[in-house]
């Protein structure tokens, strides 16, 4: 009997529909792209193979006519997905609702030709209400949106293919531009440009160690005569002062300052403000902001986020064969939310937090470009599955991301935090009748609202965390600081340090503030962001050091080429303007094929990126990083780029000097012309030997090479295929320090310890993430008792023979940094906590936070009883994020209606 025949992109999302439609459907995947422009001269169509742009498989001739093709690893499921049209009685393309999806479904239209009816349709989320609802408001396939999304498929194989040779020739085989991977590679360079010219200034302020009550405090000194003392923000990019009016100290001065204000306590407060202000909640997530803040928090990359948010969007296995989407679409640039959504965040919010915390419905206008309105953000699709409900369901990654979006969903629709800002100045003399003005500043939460649920993150690594509440002691104008012998005082100096400082550079991007910059900027949409930034890492323009993104040489190469020659194609404001043109072609307000020759063949104004590379021609140099002149020679050091990678070399090619190869975690910020010519001599004087092999007789070198400090053992052959025995220097080893016994257990990894009861060997060695054992293609880490050096053969066999360790989330207890003995009145025992925010006292019941400044080993027993009755009595007031309860009864993930964790 025939029927419907749906088709979606994964197997995963079909599984999911099946269960919704039973048996009446069948449902296809298309396992992603059946169809795209040929990837590889073999792939070329024959009609087009002898044409100019046969390669291109785009007629830049003509009128732009794409000829695409069903890759090799396609074909199967083509041939699947035809056989199962034959018995449709109609065909519906369920694929994802955006441009992409759009273009999935017009590709199986053309490709399957059906004779049979068909229907489009678009579901946000993944639920069986959804779904029944898209069914019925099926519709046909949006020319627009396919004509856009081809547009832009066009356009990037023109870009990529047209300069893409340049770079081979120019610069270095095998390299690639792209529309907006060489903007992103271009806005990180510059960032490192600025670094490069950055020079470091230096500056001195006193600091202020104070006790008032059971808190301390700190101030740091910022007036001296009326004359505000300079800080960090008052040097400019070369390290001098941008303003005159601020008096720059130096430690000779911060010491006389310092001795002056001990001699002449007490000081005085003089001046106290508490100002209110309200905080309000973000909206939920698009798709830039959930991979900007998974960065932040949990330092996930942006393509793992999307994969994961994938997971969560086409359907989990909730137990019993129970399938569903956990997530609405997670490709939207919206920050709306749906009328159901509202009202299920409402009485998600009333129920965990009560009525008071509920603040709504609120929706939120969103700021990107021609963001599709007509899509939602990102949320749960059902509010009442808290991340402690599906603690068994999902796996670790799965959970983190979840919980994010579950928590800003919901405190989007929470009340506004209220807060009171409290500034202090005390004034002392430092001298000669000379006033100096300490500043102090404190922040309390008075109601937590949205804070109960969530707290955005930060791209500030020194950003103040927004839960960590800084409480100052209650002052009034008037109060005097006295001398620590001074302990019946009320405030009491403890300690005043003189501190030296420098001025950073600018920060280097991480894929948040990248994926933010380039939002910003209108540079991509939300299905580019991930691709972009895990395309220009794999492909060697950007490496991470910790979030850090960080510029290659060969990036830089790339970039000041195409930044002097073709300027435009990698400026901000003509590539965002190509996304706008982009978007009016989806809604139909600009004709495709105008655009494309346009950009292409030029307009006029323009003379197209065809003409201009053909302008070009071999008047492009090979670009040069030039780091100045050897101050022995005169002759000038540059950075090339070779087949194996960036080098150093002295003077000219054509005068054959001496090079160096460059480690290949050398930022180019860090590389000065100093460290240049080290690296040049080194290489000239050859590799320094460590001595000799008892066991071979064979000398052993330490060297340094593009992965950095390495031993090897004997000399480098001429032969390149042969390679000696060499080993990586571990984190405590230097060149410097490095001795011939260390070097030589380095070299004896990897370890052979013998065979298993199949006869295939055993190994111990030390990889990237650690030591471990490894038989075959089965591999265990050592554990901490272990050493790779001397575990034994039964010690690794007992290893392998253990399951390998499940990826399900541990949730660990926060560690114990403190233990005051028992509460004077509850008996139960006062312990401090490291929790993810900074220590806090807790007794079982409360919670309160340790004053910022204030050292762990400095809480007493009667302070925490302080700090743990002021919290408590602050909460039975107006309900807190550090003063909230906690039940005995039930853990958290147990209770019915448990309030998740603070994100």
């Amino acid at each position: 009997m025939a029927k419907p025949l749906v088709i979606v992109e994964s197997p995963a999302k079909a599984r999911t529909l099946s269960r919704f439609l039973g048996t009446k459907y069948r449902v296809e995947a298309s396992y992603g792209h059946i169809r795209d422009l040929p990837d590889s001269a073999a792939e070329v169509p024959a009609e087009i193979k002898g044409k100019s742009w046969g390669r291109l498989g785009v007629d830049t001739d003509g009128d732009f006519t794409p000829y695409y093709v069903v890759p090799a690893d396609k074909r199967k499921n083509v041939a699947a997905l035809k056989a199962a049209m034959k018995d449709a009685s109609e065909l519906i393309l369920a694929t994802d609702p955006d441009r992409e999806g759009e273009s999935i479904s017009w590709h199986l239209k053309e490709l399957l030709k059906p004779k049979v009816k068909v229907r489009r349709i678009v579901f946000h989320e993944i639920t069986e209400e959804a779904v029944k609802a898209a069914l019925a408001e099926a519709h046909d396939v949006d020319e627009n949106l396919v004509r856009a999304q081809e547009s832009r498929r066009i356009l990037d194989r023109l870009y990529g293919y047209t300069l893409s040779p340049v770079l081979w020739k120019k610069v270095q085989t095998g390299l690639s531009a792209g529309r907006v991977q060489s903007v992103a590679v271009r806005v990180i360079v510059e960032r490192e440009e600025e670094r490069i010219a950055f020079r470091t200034a230096s500056y001195w302020d006193l600091e202020a160690k104070l006790r008032g009550g059971s808190s301390e405090f700190s101030a740091t000194l910022a007036k001296v005569g009326g004359q505000r003392v300079a800080t960090g923000k008052d040097f400019d990019s070369k390290g001098q002062l941008a303003s005159k009016s601020v008096r720059l100290l130096d430690e000779k001065t911060a010491q006389e300052f310092r001795q002056g204000l001990m001699r002449r306590l007490p000081w005085q407060v003089t001046s106290v403000e508490e100002k209110p202000y309200t905080q309000r909640p973000a909206p939920p997530f698009t798709t830039s902001t959930l991979q900007q803040e998974a960065n932040r928090k949990l330092g996930f990359g942006s393509e793992r986020t999307m994969q994961i948010a994938q997971r969560l969007f086409q359907g989990m296995d909730l137990g019993g064969g129970d399938l569903e989407g956990l997530i609405s679409y997670h490709r939207t640039d919206s920050t709306t939310l749906s009328s159901k959504a509202l009202t299920e965040a409402a009485a998600a919010v009333k129920e965990l937090y009560g009525a008071d915390y509920h603040k709504g419905p609120r929706q939120y206008q969103t700021k990107v470009r021609n963001a599709q309105e007509a899509h939602e953000a990102i949320r749960p699709t059902h509010f009442h599955r808290t991340p402690a409900s599906l603690e068994k369901i999902l796996e670790s990654d799965e959970m983190k991301i979840y919980e994010l979006i579950w928590k800003r969903a919901v405190a989007s629709q929470m009340a506004d935090a209220k807060l009171l800002r409290t500034s202090v100045e005390i004034t002392g003399e430092a001298g000669h009748g000379v006033p100096a003005v300490f500043n102090a500043s404190g922040k309390a939460i008075e109601f937590a609202g949205y804070l109960r649920a969530y707290v955005e993150g930060s791209d500030d690594p020194s950003a103040e965390l927004l839960e960590q509440d800084i409480v100052l002691p209650k002052l009034s104008v008037g109060d005097e600081v006295w001398s620590p012998d001074k302990m019946d005082q009320d405030l009491i100096l403890l300690a005043l340090d003189a501190k030296g400082h420098q001025t950073s550079p600018p920060a280097r991007y991480t894929e948040a503030s990248l994926v933010k910059r380039l939002e910003e900027e209108g540079i991509g949409r939300p299905s580019t962001y991930a691709p972009t930034v895990a395309t220009i890492q794999r492909r060697g323009y950007v490496t991470r050091q910790g979030k850090a993104l960080v510029p290659s040489f060969t990036a830089f190469a790339v970039t000041r080429l195409l930044r002097n020659h073709f300027g435009d194609y990698v400026d901000i404001a003509f590539t965002a303007e190509m996304e706008e043109i982009l978007d009016k072609i989806s809604n139909g307000e600009k004709d495709w094929l105008e655009f494309l020759a346009e950009f292409y063949r030029g307009d006029g104004k323009h003379p197209g990126l065809e003409h201009l590379v053909e302008d070009k021609g071999q008047a492009i140099e090979y670009p040069m990083i030039e780091l100045g002149k050897d101050p022995d020679s005169g002759l000038p050091v540059r950075v090339r780029i070779g087949r194996y990678g960036p080098f150093l070399q002295l003077g000219s090619q054509a005068d054959n000097g001496p090079r160096a190869s460059l480690p290949e975690d050398l930022a180019p910020a860090d590389l000065t012309l100093e460290k240049a010519v080290a690296l040049l001599h080194a290489k000239a004087q050859g590799p320094k030997s460590l001595g000799v092999d008892p066991a071979t007789g064979q000398h052993v070198y330490v060297m340094h090479g593009r992965f950095g400090a390495y031993v090897q053992l004997g000399e480098t052959p001429e032969d390149r295929d042969e390679k000696p025995r060499r080993a990586s220097l571990g984190r405590d080893e230097t060149e410097e320090t490095i001795t011939l016994d260390v070097a030589l257990r380095l070299l004896s990894l990897p370890r052979e310890l013998g065979t298993g009861d199949d006869g295939e060997p055993i190994l111990a060695n030390a990889g990237r993430f650690g030591p471990y054992v490894k038989q075959g293609t089965e591999f265990r880490s050592l554990e901490d008792a272990d050493d790779v050096y001397t575990v034994t053969l039964e010690r690794a066999r007992e290893l392998l023979t253990q399951p390998k360790k499940s990826m399900r989330r541990a949730r660990s207890a926060p560690k114990e940094l403190k233990s005051l003995g028992k509460h004077p009145d509850s008996g139960e025992v006062v312990r401090i906590l490291d929790g993810r925010y900074g220590p806090y006292v807790t007794d079982g019941a409360t919670n309160a936070s340790v004053p910022k400044g204030t050292h762990v080993e400095s809480v007493t027993m009667a302070s925490a009883v302080a700090l743990l009755a002021e919290r408590a009595g602050m909460s039975k007031k107006k309900p807190m994020r550090g003063g909230r309860k906690v039940s005995k009864k039930a853990a958290p993930a147990k209770a019915k209606k448990a309030a998740p964790a603070s994100a």
